[in-house]
Protein backbone atom coordinates (compact mmCIF):
# COMPACT_ATOMS: atom_id res chain seq x y z
CA UNK A 1 0.00 0.00 0.00
CA UNK A 2 3.28 2.45 0.46
CA UNK A 3 5.03 1.37 -2.61
CA UNK A 4 6.94 4.13 -3.87
CA UNK A 5 5.88 6.62 -1.33
CA UNK A 6 8.95 8.77 0.66
CA UNK A 7 8.57 8.80 4.50
CA UNK A 8 10.89 11.30 6.22
CA UNK A 9 11.10 10.30 9.32
CA UNK A 10 12.10 12.09 12.23
CA UNK A 11 13.75 10.45 15.37
CA UNK A 12 13.09 12.05 18.30
CA UNK A 13 15.18 11.71 21.79
CA UNK A 14 13.22 9.38 23.85
CA UNK A 15 13.04 5.68 25.10
CA UNK A 16 10.40 4.78 22.35
CA UNK A 17 13.07 5.74 19.74
CA UNK A 18 13.57 2.00 19.56
CA UNK A 19 10.46 1.35 18.07
CA UNK A 20 11.40 3.52 15.05
CA UNK A 21 13.96 0.69 13.93
CA UNK A 22 10.69 -1.54 13.83
CA UNK A 23 8.69 1.16 12.30
CA UNK A 24 11.33 1.06 9.19
CA UNK A 25 10.85 -2.13 8.81
CA UNK A 26 7.45 -2.37 8.65
CA UNK A 27 7.37 0.61 6.21
CA UNK A 28 10.09 -0.72 4.08
CA UNK A 29 8.39 -4.35 4.25
CA UNK A 30 5.46 -2.48 2.54
CA UNK A 31 7.35 -0.79 0.16
CA UNK A 32 7.73 2.57 1.32
CA UNK A 33 11.78 4.93 0.99
CA UNK A 34 12.20 5.43 5.03
CA UNK A 35 14.92 8.93 5.27
CA UNK A 36 15.77 9.40 8.57
CA UNK A 37 16.55 12.60 10.57
CA UNK A 38 18.03 11.43 13.95
CA UNK A 39 18.07 14.51 16.79
CA UNK A 40 20.60 15.12 18.69
CA UNK A 41 18.63 13.14 21.57
CA UNK A 42 17.20 10.46 19.79
CA UNK A 43 21.26 9.32 19.26
CA UNK A 44 21.16 9.03 22.61
CA UNK A 45 18.62 6.03 22.57
CA UNK A 46 19.83 4.15 18.79
CA UNK A 47 22.93 4.66 16.64
CA UNK A 48 22.67 6.40 13.32
CA UNK A 49 24.54 2.88 11.92
CA UNK A 50 21.52 0.72 13.02
CA UNK A 51 18.80 3.59 11.12
CA UNK A 52 20.28 3.76 8.65
CA UNK A 53 21.47 -0.60 8.35
CA UNK A 54 17.47 -0.44 8.54
CA UNK A 55 16.58 2.27 6.29
CA UNK A 56 18.60 1.75 3.41
CA UNK A 57 19.58 5.19 3.04
CA UNK A 58 22.00 7.69 4.57
CA UNK A 59 20.95 9.23 8.05
CA UNK A 60 20.48 13.28 7.99
CA UNK A 61 21.72 14.87 11.46
CA UNK A 62 22.91 18.34 10.95
CA UNK A 63 21.35 21.40 10.05
CA UNK A 64 25.15 22.78 9.16
CA UNK A 65 26.45 19.85 6.80
CA UNK A 66 27.91 22.50 4.21
CA UNK A 67 27.57 20.06 1.54
CA UNK A 68 24.00 19.39 1.68
CA UNK A 69 23.24 23.93 2.72
CA UNK A 70 25.30 24.31 -0.60
CA UNK A 71 22.58 22.48 -2.02
CA UNK A 72 19.98 23.88 0.84
CA UNK A 73 19.43 20.23 1.90
CA UNK A 74 17.13 21.01 4.33
CA UNK A 75 14.63 22.46 2.01
CA UNK A 76 14.78 19.59 -0.37
CA UNK A 77 14.23 16.84 2.52
CA UNK A 78 11.44 18.60 3.59
CA UNK A 79 10.15 18.73 0.07
CA UNK A 80 10.78 15.28 -1.71
CA UNK A 81 8.65 13.28 1.05
CA UNK A 82 5.39 12.47 0.21
CA UNK A 83 4.97 12.43 4.36
CA UNK A 84 6.71 13.52 7.38
CA UNK A 85 6.77 11.35 10.21
CA UNK A 86 7.55 12.47 14.13
CA UNK A 87 8.00 8.89 16.13
CA UNK A 88 8.74 9.56 18.68
CA UNK A 89 7.65 12.84 19.29
CA UNK A 90 8.81 14.36 22.71
CA UNK A 91 7.45 16.94 24.82
CA UNK A 92 10.33 18.82 23.70
CA UNK A 93 9.95 18.19 19.77
CA UNK A 94 5.76 18.90 19.82
CA UNK A 95 6.70 22.57 22.21
CA UNK A 96 9.32 23.17 19.53
CA UNK A 97 6.19 22.73 16.47
CA UNK A 98 3.72 24.48 18.15
CA UNK A 99 5.61 27.78 18.88
CA UNK A 100 7.29 27.56 15.05
CA UNK A 101 10.89 27.02 16.39
CA UNK A 102 13.80 26.15 13.85
CA UNK A 103 16.85 25.27 16.00
CA UNK A 104 18.22 22.01 14.43
CA UNK A 105 17.69 20.04 11.24
CA UNK A 106 14.27 18.40 12.16
CA UNK A 107 12.80 21.13 13.18
CA UNK A 108 13.88 23.45 10.38
CA UNK A 109 12.29 20.54 8.13
CA UNK A 110 9.27 20.72 10.02
CA UNK A 111 8.56 24.17 9.27
CA UNK A 112 10.39 24.26 5.83
CA UNK A 113 7.63 21.49 4.63
CA UNK A 114 4.85 21.94 2.74
CA UNK A 115 3.73 18.12 2.70
CA UNK A 116 1.37 16.67 5.58
CA UNK A 117 2.74 15.50 8.97
CA UNK A 118 2.26 12.88 11.10
CA UNK A 119 3.25 12.89 14.83
CA UNK A 120 3.56 9.98 17.76
CA UNK A 121 3.92 11.36 20.81
CA UNK A 122 6.03 9.92 23.44
CA UNK A 123 6.77 10.68 26.85
CA UNK A 124 5.78 10.21 30.83
CA UNK A 125 2.23 10.64 31.34
CA UNK A 126 2.53 13.67 33.85
CA UNK A 127 4.27 14.90 31.00
CA UNK A 128 1.38 13.99 28.31
CA UNK A 129 -1.00 15.33 30.66
CA UNK A 130 0.37 18.81 31.53
CA UNK A 131 -1.53 21.51 30.20
CA UNK A 132 0.81 22.59 28.14
CA UNK A 133 1.74 19.61 26.01
CA UNK A 134 -2.33 19.42 25.53
CA UNK A 135 -2.42 22.91 24.30
CA UNK A 136 0.79 22.40 21.96
CA UNK A 137 -1.44 19.21 20.55
CA UNK A 138 -4.56 21.24 19.92
CA UNK A 139 -2.04 23.42 18.29
CA UNK A 140 -1.14 21.23 15.92
CA UNK A 141 -4.13 19.97 15.31
CA UNK A 142 -5.38 23.05 14.36
CA UNK A 143 -2.82 23.32 11.85
CA UNK A 144 -3.73 20.56 10.33
CA UNK A 145 -1.09 17.65 11.64
CA UNK A 146 -2.30 14.46 12.07
CA UNK A 147 -1.43 12.53 15.40
CA UNK A 148 -1.79 8.92 16.15
CA UNK A 149 -1.35 7.32 20.02
CA UNK A 150 -0.46 7.58 22.41
CA UNK A 151 -1.86 4.57 24.34
CA UNK A 152 -2.04 3.77 27.83
CA UNK A 153 0.56 1.24 28.49
CA UNK A 154 3.98 0.57 31.51
CA UNK A 155 6.51 3.21 31.02
CA UNK A 156 10.44 2.73 31.35
CA UNK A 157 10.16 4.93 34.36
CA UNK A 158 7.83 2.16 36.43
CA UNK A 159 3.99 4.51 35.93
CA UNK A 160 1.37 3.18 34.05
CA UNK A 161 -0.57 5.57 32.06
CA UNK A 162 -0.94 7.31 28.78
CA UNK A 163 2.20 8.52 26.80
CA UNK A 164 2.97 5.28 25.38
CA UNK A 165 3.82 5.47 21.71
CA UNK A 166 1.49 3.98 19.49
CA UNK A 167 2.88 0.50 18.01
CA UNK A 168 4.72 0.56 14.61
CA UNK A 169 1.94 -0.91 13.05
CA UNK A 170 -0.63 1.46 14.29
CA UNK A 171 1.89 4.23 12.69
CA UNK A 172 1.98 2.61 9.86
CA UNK A 173 -2.05 1.99 9.32
CA UNK A 174 -1.97 5.69 10.48
CA UNK A 175 0.27 6.60 7.60
CA UNK A 176 -1.76 4.77 5.21
CA UNK A 177 -4.43 6.56 5.89
CA UNK A 178 -2.82 9.94 5.74
CA UNK A 179 -1.40 9.09 2.38
CA UNK A 180 -4.86 7.64 1.23
CA UNK A 181 -7.58 10.11 1.70
CA UNK A 182 -9.19 8.69 -0.72
CA UNK A 183 -10.04 5.26 0.74
CA UNK A 184 -13.95 5.03 2.12
CA UNK A 185 -12.71 5.27 5.90
CA UNK A 186 -9.57 7.41 6.12
CA UNK A 187 -10.34 10.43 8.99
CA UNK A 188 -12.75 8.24 10.64
CA UNK A 189 -12.14 6.19 14.59
CA UNK A 190 -13.92 2.77 14.06
CA UNK A 191 -14.44 1.81 17.99
CA UNK A 192 -14.46 -2.08 17.92
CA UNK A 193 -14.94 -4.97 20.90
CA UNK A 194 -14.28 -8.38 20.45
CA UNK A 195 -13.70 -11.99 22.47
CA UNK A 196 -14.95 -13.07 25.55
CA UNK A 197 -15.28 -11.37 29.46
CA UNK A 198 -13.89 -13.74 32.08
CA UNK A 199 -15.99 -13.11 35.18
CA UNK A 200 -14.01 -14.00 38.17
CA UNK A 201 -15.56 -16.83 40.97
CA UNK A 202 -11.88 -16.80 42.94
CA UNK A 203 -8.42 -16.54 41.81
CA UNK A 204 -7.90 -19.46 39.43
CA UNK A 205 -12.24 -20.13 38.21
CA UNK A 206 -14.21 -17.86 35.82
CA UNK A 207 -17.57 -17.40 34.05
CA UNK A 208 -17.31 -17.13 30.30
CA UNK A 209 -18.50 -18.09 26.95
CA UNK A 210 -17.11 -19.76 23.74
CA UNK A 211 -16.32 -16.87 21.86
CA UNK A 212 -12.78 -16.43 20.05
CA UNK A 213 -12.66 -13.24 18.87
CA UNK A 214 -12.59 -14.14 15.13
CA UNK A 215 -15.17 -12.11 13.81
CA UNK A 216 -14.23 -8.67 15.58
CA UNK A 217 -10.76 -9.21 14.87
CA UNK A 218 -12.22 -9.69 11.04
CA UNK A 219 -13.98 -6.83 11.50
CA UNK A 220 -11.13 -4.80 12.42
CA UNK A 221 -9.12 -5.75 9.56
CA UNK A 222 -11.61 -4.74 7.06
CA UNK A 223 -12.03 -1.36 8.83
CA UNK A 224 -7.97 -1.13 8.50
CA UNK A 225 -8.15 -2.00 5.11
CA UNK A 226 -10.88 1.07 4.26
CA UNK A 227 -8.73 3.37 5.69
CA UNK A 228 -9.94 3.60 9.53
CA UNK A 229 -7.99 4.37 12.69
CA UNK A 230 -9.33 1.18 14.68
CA UNK A 231 -9.61 0.96 18.64
CA UNK A 232 -9.69 -2.71 19.36
CA UNK A 233 -11.26 -3.99 22.71
CA UNK A 234 -10.93 -7.24 23.36
CA UNK A 235 -11.01 -9.87 25.89
CA UNK A 236 -9.00 -13.58 26.18
CA UNK A 237 -9.47 -13.90 22.88
CA UNK A 238 -7.67 -17.12 21.09
CA UNK A 239 -6.98 -15.49 17.89
CA UNK A 240 -4.52 -12.98 17.42
CA UNK A 241 -5.46 -9.38 17.52
CA UNK A 242 -5.32 -7.34 14.40
CA UNK A 243 -2.03 -5.37 13.53
CA UNK A 244 -2.44 -1.97 12.79
CA UNK A 245 -5.08 -1.12 15.14
CA UNK A 246 -4.59 0.34 18.42
CA UNK A 247 -4.96 -2.75 21.27
CA UNK A 248 -7.03 -2.78 24.42
CA UNK A 249 -6.99 -6.17 26.09
CA UNK A 250 -9.20 -6.34 29.31
CA UNK A 251 -10.41 -9.36 31.03
CA UNK A 252 -14.19 -8.11 32.64
CA UNK A 253 -17.15 -6.29 31.70
CA UNK A 254 -16.45 -3.87 33.70
CA UNK A 255 -12.45 -3.09 32.23
CA UNK A 256 -14.55 -3.29 28.75
CA UNK A 257 -16.82 -0.50 29.59
CA UNK A 258 -14.24 1.89 31.25
CA UNK A 259 -12.09 1.04 27.83
CA UNK A 260 -14.71 2.05 25.43
CA UNK A 261 -15.05 4.59 27.15
CA UNK A 262 -12.24 5.88 27.38
CA UNK A 263 -11.18 5.25 23.88
CA UNK A 264 -14.36 7.81 22.30
CA UNK A 265 -15.17 10.01 20.43
CA UNK A 266 -15.41 7.69 17.42
CA UNK A 267 -17.12 7.78 14.49
CA UNK A 268 -18.68 4.00 14.86
CA UNK A 269 -18.71 1.83 17.40
CA UNK A 270 -18.93 -1.65 16.87
CA UNK A 271 -19.94 -4.19 19.50
CA UNK A 272 -18.83 -7.31 18.89
CA UNK A 273 -17.36 -9.01 21.83
CA UNK A 274 -19.27 -11.66 24.18
CA UNK A 275 -19.59 -9.87 27.03
CA UNK A 276 -20.91 -12.29 30.09
CA UNK A 277 -24.23 -11.08 31.37
CA UNK A 278 -23.73 -11.52 34.71
CA UNK A 279 -20.61 -11.44 37.08
CA UNK A 280 -20.10 -13.50 40.31
CA UNK A 281 -21.52 -10.25 42.67
CA UNK A 282 -18.97 -12.20 45.97
CA UNK A 283 -16.27 -13.51 44.02
CA UNK A 284 -13.83 -15.07 46.44
CA UNK A 285 -10.67 -13.86 47.15
CA UNK A 286 -8.84 -17.16 48.04
CA UNK A 287 -9.54 -20.30 45.49
CA UNK A 288 -12.39 -22.00 46.74
CA UNK A 289 -12.15 -25.24 48.79
CA UNK A 290 -14.36 -28.23 48.61
CA UNK A 291 -16.36 -28.34 51.62
CA UNK A 292 -16.90 -31.12 53.78
CA UNK A 293 -20.04 -33.15 53.09
CA UNK A 294 -19.97 -31.76 49.94
CA UNK A 295 -21.49 -28.88 50.67
CA UNK A 296 -21.90 -26.33 47.84
CA UNK A 297 -20.48 -22.89 47.36
CA UNK A 298 -23.10 -20.13 46.87
CA UNK A 299 -22.44 -18.08 44.44
CA UNK A 300 -24.23 -14.82 43.93
CA UNK A 301 -24.72 -13.29 40.35
CA UNK A 302 -25.17 -10.23 39.26
CA UNK A 303 -26.05 -8.07 36.46
CA UNK A 304 -22.90 -6.81 34.20
CA UNK A 305 -23.67 -2.83 33.07
CA UNK A 306 -24.82 -3.09 29.32
CA UNK A 307 -21.73 -1.57 27.12
CA UNK A 308 -23.80 -1.13 24.11
CA UNK A 309 -26.67 0.30 26.17
CA UNK A 310 -24.31 2.48 27.50
CA UNK A 311 -22.66 3.91 24.21
CA UNK A 312 -26.01 3.72 22.62
CA UNK A 313 -27.26 6.17 24.72
CA UNK A 314 -24.69 8.99 25.09
CA UNK A 315 -26.51 11.71 23.16
CA UNK A 316 -23.96 13.94 21.83
CA UNK A 317 -21.20 12.19 22.25
CA UNK A 318 -22.66 9.00 21.01
CA UNK A 319 -20.87 7.73 17.75
CA UNK A 320 -22.44 8.56 14.65
CA UNK A 321 -23.43 4.84 14.06
CA UNK A 322 -23.75 2.14 16.58
CA UNK A 323 -23.58 -1.39 15.98
CA UNK A 324 -24.42 -4.40 18.12
CA UNK A 325 -24.48 -8.09 17.27
CA UNK A 326 -27.32 -10.13 18.73
CA UNK A 327 -25.70 -14.29 19.64
CA UNK A 328 -29.03 -16.21 19.73
CA UNK A 329 -30.00 -20.32 19.72
CA UNK A 330 -34.01 -19.54 18.42
CA UNK A 331 -36.30 -17.19 17.10
CA UNK A 332 -33.22 -15.07 15.60
CA UNK A 333 -34.86 -12.34 13.58
CA UNK A 334 -37.46 -11.60 16.18
CA UNK A 335 -35.36 -11.70 19.35
CA UNK A 336 -31.96 -9.62 17.44
CA UNK A 337 -34.93 -6.80 16.19
CA UNK A 338 -35.96 -6.80 20.13
CA UNK A 339 -32.79 -6.08 20.98
CA UNK A 340 -32.06 -3.34 18.82
CA UNK A 341 -35.21 -1.62 20.03
CA UNK A 342 -34.34 -2.53 23.59
CA UNK A 343 -30.19 -1.26 23.43
CA UNK A 344 -31.24 1.90 20.75
CA UNK A 345 -28.39 1.18 18.83
CA UNK A 346 -28.56 1.66 15.41
CA UNK A 347 -28.17 -1.78 13.47
CA UNK A 348 -27.88 -5.13 14.99
CA UNK A 349 -26.43 -8.25 13.43
CA UNK A 350 -27.76 -11.39 14.72
CA UNK A 351 -25.89 -14.41 13.98
CA UNK A 352 -27.53 -18.50 15.24
CA UNK A 353 -25.35 -20.26 18.03
CA UNK A 354 -27.18 -22.94 18.20
CA UNK A 355 -25.27 -26.24 18.64
CA UNK A 356 -24.53 -27.53 15.81
CA UNK A 357 -23.78 -24.57 13.61
CA UNK A 358 -20.29 -24.37 14.52
CA UNK A 359 -20.22 -20.22 14.47
CA UNK A 360 -19.86 -19.84 18.29
CA UNK A 361 -15.51 -20.44 17.71
CA UNK A 362 -15.67 -21.32 14.24
CA UNK A 363 -14.36 -20.37 11.12
CA UNK A 364 -17.77 -19.25 9.57
CA UNK A 365 -21.23 -17.04 10.32
CA UNK A 366 -24.30 -17.13 8.67
CA UNK A 367 -26.19 -13.08 9.68
CA UNK A 368 -28.94 -11.21 9.47
CA UNK A 369 -28.39 -7.75 9.57
CA UNK A 370 -31.25 -5.30 10.98
CA UNK A 371 -30.98 -1.58 10.13
CA UNK A 372 -34.65 -1.00 10.90
CA UNK A 373 -34.59 0.65 7.71
CA UNK A 374 -35.62 -1.96 5.56
CA UNK A 375 -36.43 -5.67 5.89
CA UNK A 376 -34.20 -7.87 7.84
CA UNK A 377 -31.46 -8.84 5.58
CA UNK A 378 -30.45 -12.38 5.78
CA UNK A 379 -26.74 -13.37 4.51
CA UNK A 380 -25.82 -16.72 3.41
CA UNK A 381 -23.11 -18.49 5.30
CA UNK A 382 -19.76 -17.67 4.55
CA UNK A 383 -16.12 -17.00 5.90
CA UNK A 384 -16.17 -14.45 9.00
CA UNK A 385 -13.26 -12.24 6.78
CA UNK A 386 -16.13 -12.08 3.89
CA UNK A 387 -19.21 -11.20 6.62
CA UNK A 388 -16.87 -8.71 7.84
CA UNK A 389 -15.60 -7.36 4.38
CA UNK A 390 -19.44 -7.22 3.86
CA UNK A 391 -20.68 -5.33 6.82
CA UNK A 392 -17.79 -2.64 6.58
CA UNK A 393 -18.50 -1.80 2.83
CA UNK A 394 -22.38 -1.34 4.40
CA UNK A 395 -20.60 0.74 6.74
CA UNK A 396 -18.95 3.13 4.80
CA UNK A 397 -21.82 3.45 2.47
CA UNK A 398 -23.61 4.56 5.21
CA UNK A 399 -20.91 7.10 6.57
CA UNK A 400 -20.41 8.56 3.14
Amino acid sequence: MLAGKRILLLIGGGIAAYKALDLIRRLRERGADVVPVLTRAGAEFVTPLSVAALAGNRVYSDLFDLTDEAEMGHIELSRAADLLVVAPATADLLAKMAAGLAGDLATTVLMATDKPVLVAPAMNLRMFLHPATQRNLAVLRGDGVAVVGPNEGDMACGEFGPGRMAEPLEIVAAIAARLAPDLPLSGRHVLITSGPTQEPIDPVRYIANRSSGAQGTAIARAALALGAAVTFVTGPATVPPPEGARIIRVETAAEMLAAVEAALPADVAIFAAAVADWRVANAAGQKLKKRAGGALPVLELAENVDILARVAGLGAARPRLVVGFAAETGRLVEHATAKRARKGCDWIVGNDVSEGTGIMGGAENAVVLITGDAAPETWPRMGKAEVATRLMARIAEALA
